[in-house]
């Protein structure tokens, strides 16, 4: 065993340190300023930016799904208190863009029902863009993570 004598201060003592260990240790962290040092190449810089724009473009999907599903349940609960009323006869606004047109109960019913096939189909629709968008981020991570290792952070923020 190698050891080394190193004096700091005259009022501490000496530290012995073991040679072995000091010479993997600078190995060690000669591996990591290698693994830090890797060339960005124009390539690596677009699949870096598609990743970004494809996760924005995923979050700004699953938020319209969420306001689409909203009004999904908006819809489901209004054709619900729709068949409770007992009054046939009673005429029922419905909103067609900026103004409300009164159907009867029957009517006004089957528009709903046409409103909420729609809005499922759209919702599907759009579930299966961002399905297509995850597999995209998978293989970019593959990639991206081959190349870069730890020296990139590609998860999502929990914040």
């Amino acid at each position: 065993m190698h050891y080394t004598l190193k004096i700091h201060n005259p009022l501490v003592k000496p530290v012995k340190q073991n040679w072995f260990l000091s010479q993997k240790m600078a190995a060690t962290m000669k591996k990591n300023v290698a693994v830090e040092d890797v060339n960005v190449t124009f390539e690596d810089q677009q699949k870096i930016n598609k990743f970004a724009r494809s996760t924005n473009r995923m979050t700004e999907l699953k938020d319209e799904i969420e306001a689409k599903k909203k009004s999904l349940q908006n819809l489901e609960d209004a054709s619900d208190d729709i068949m409770m009323l007992d009054d046939d006869t009673l005429l029922i606004p419905f909103q067609i863009g900026d103004v409300f047109i009164s159907h009867t109960q029957e009517e006004t019913q089957e528009m709903l029902e046409n409103a909420k096939v729609l809005l499922k189909e759209e919702i599907k629709a759009l579930e299966g863009r961002v399905s297509s968008i995850q597999g995209v981020l998978a293989d970019l991570k593959i990639q991206l993570y081959a190349k870069f290792g730890n020296n990139i952070n590609l998860e999502a923020d929990d914040s």
